[in-house]
């Protein structure tokens, strides 16, 4: 098989695509950090803890995807020089190697999706939970409101008995 200076060439427009996705993925991360450190410092939250340990992995799985991707796009343009000089043997090795950076890119990419519906299945379990302890406490006022209720109205009741 032979390749020209275009195949590898390919790869420029790719990796530029992924590389920005990648780096919009990190930002965003980022940006979740900060606010459940937030959220720790202020309420100690067992869901808090869970989301950073994902996130640390996270951060390492788009930094592996982000270097992936930037080789990949190396290897590919060594594979234009050995194309471009005339060694196509060459050329053609680096440009496999360059595609298979792409492909590991591609599979940490699809890991770090994986974590990151975890992590959203434990945001979504802890806003469950504050729900049902909302309306847990809201069916506890209403009891103590039945209970206060009863217990005033015995107590009238007593002191008219009592007036009597």
């Amino acid at each position: 098989m032979e390749i020209t200076l275009t195949t590898p060439a390919i790869l420029f427009s790719t990796v530029s695509l992924l590389y920005v996705a990648y780096t919009t993925r990190f930002v965003a991360i980022s940006n979740l950090i900060r606010n459940l450190k937030t959220r720790f410092e202020n309420g100690h939250e067992e869901a808090v803890l869970q989301q950073i340990k994902n996130l640390k992995v996270r951060v390492l799985l788009i930094r592996n995807m982000q270097l992936s991707g930037i080789i990949a796009l190396i290897v590919s343009s060594f594979s234009m020089v050995f194309i471009y000089v005339g060694k196509q043997d060459i050329g053609f090795i680096f440009f496999g190697i360059s595609l298979m950076f792409l492909i590991y890119s591609m599979l940490l990419a699809a890991r770090e999706v994986l974590i990151s519906v975890h992590s959203l299945s434990i945001e979504l379990d802890s806003i469950e939970e504050l729900k049902n302890a909302e309306i847990d406490d809201a069916s506890l006022i209403a009891h103590n409101f039945k209970k206060i209720k009863k217990v005033t109205k015995d107590l009238f009741e007593q002191e008219e008995i009592e007036k009597k």
